[in-house]
């Protein structure tokens, strides 16, 4: 309850001292600028969700990154639409976050997750096993 109290008091501090400096319809130009934003970053989610389905299916990215991936747009996109300065710098810095992510996803090798490590590992762990094929000496090999 404490912290909703003082984020409503930081988020109305910052909404007035904005509207105070650039005036009333710079406030409202804002409002409906990052509301704007924020409905075009719901309705392009579908696409957004697709690349991240085929990041995961690529492995670029693991399932719990995946799913913040998601959700943080999802959340960004939700404090764009909601009024105040505040809640809108959250939600840039969230999609702002997610894009540069995206971005250096791009970039990423396509299976960075390098097995030959592990099987170093493995061949040092098991030095002492030989390692042979038997074949039985029987007339029904011959």
């Amino acid at each position: 309850m404490i912290y909703f109290i003082v984020y409503l008091f930081a988020e109305v501090m910052l909404t007035v001292e904005f509207a105070r400096a650039f005036g009333g319809f710079a406030m409202f130009g804002e409002i409906v600028a990052s509301a704007l934003v924020g409905i075009l970053i719901l309705f392009n989610f579908r696409n957004t969700l697709m690349v991240n389905i085929m990041e995961l299916k690529e492995r670029r990215v693991d399932a719990n990154g995946f799913y913040r991936r998601n959700l943080l747009s999802l959340l960004g996109a939700i404090l764009l639409i909601l009024p105040g300065v505040l809640t809108d710098a959250i939600g840039i810095s969230i999609e702002i976050y997610l894009v540069g992510g995206l971005i250096v996803s791009q970039f990423m090798p396509k299976y960075p997750h390098d097995n030959s490590f592990q099987s170093k590992t493995q061949q040092k762990e098991n030095d002492d096993v030989i390692d042979a094929e038997i074949i039985h000496d029987t007339p029904v090999l011959r």
